[in-house]
């Protein structure tokens, strides 16, 4: 474990080394921002929650996070570096946890600084906060399962757009597989996918939490999905290391 904290800093500090960090993350604070108080008519609602704010986040991590993770293999492969780290004394899933706790870290700094957003409803109302922090905490398990995606399928290319085009893609399915449009398509020409399909979407987990309500089902849920493409990643670096 000491191993993939020290992995974790050293990927954390390459974040902020570059101005992407900062991009990133003022993009996502003006996207989450325009979204929420523009299309969410958040002040026309005279509701003190942030409903507006949780129900685009989902979305907005669709799109944001295969951009934090298309990088995190893809750009050690493309420069031939990853075959430096894996000859490093750390095993391989030290250097993918390492790695994915890096780039969690990051997504809750950024999560951390619409602390804006709480203290305005909080001025305008009387909320209860207990609902907002359990959002939050949703909103962490929602990036973690969005970063697994997007770390597993870094590592199977050295093109950091195809990575991105393809988290966005996969993110996207396990986000829409309990939408009605989906599920009335499953209906109609596989009835045994749509129950599984249902299970398996992010989205329905996600909008628990935002009712105020932290289940250990759901929290089980997203730690084994966490686990098992945090496993598939490493699967896909020992299998494409000679690469």
């Amino acid at each position: 474990m000491r191993t993939a904290l020290t992995i974790a800093r050293r990927e954390l500090g390459g974040y902020f080394a570059t101005p992407v960090a900062w991009v990133f993350i003022v993009i996502f604070l003006l996207l989450q921002g325009a979204l929420t108080f523009n299309l969410g008519q958040f002040f026309d609602r005279n509701q003190a929650d942030l409903a507006p704010f949780f129900e685009f986040l989902p979305w907005v991590f669709v799109l944001l996070v295969p951009a934090i993770t298309m990088r995190l293999w893809a750009e050690e492969r493309r420069l031939g570096t990853i075959e430096l780290l894996l000859t490093l004394p750390v095993g391989r899933g030290a250097a993918v946890v390492g790695k994915f706790l890096a780039a969690w870290v990051f997504c809750a700094i950024a999560l951390a600084l619409t602390f804006p957003f709480v203290i305005t409803v909080n001025l305008l109302g009387s909320p209860d906060n207990g609902v907002i922090a359990a959002g939050y905490v949703g909103a962490l398990l929602l990036a973690g399962a969005f970063l697994a995606i997007g770390a597993a399928i870094s590592a199977l290319t050295k093109n950091q757009v195809i990575a991105f085009v393809l988290s966005v893609a996969v993110c996207f399915l396990f986000a829409a597989s309990s939408f009605p449009l989906v599920t009335d398509f499953l209906g109609r020409n596989a009835p045994v996918l749509v129950g599984i399909a249902g299970r398996l979407s992010v989205f329905a987990r996600f909008d628990t939490f935002t009712r105020g309500v932290i289940e250990a089902r759901d929290v089980i849920f997203f730690a084994s999905f966490i686990g098992f493409w945090l496993f598939v990643n490493t699967l896909v670096v020992e299998l494409r290391k000679a690469d």
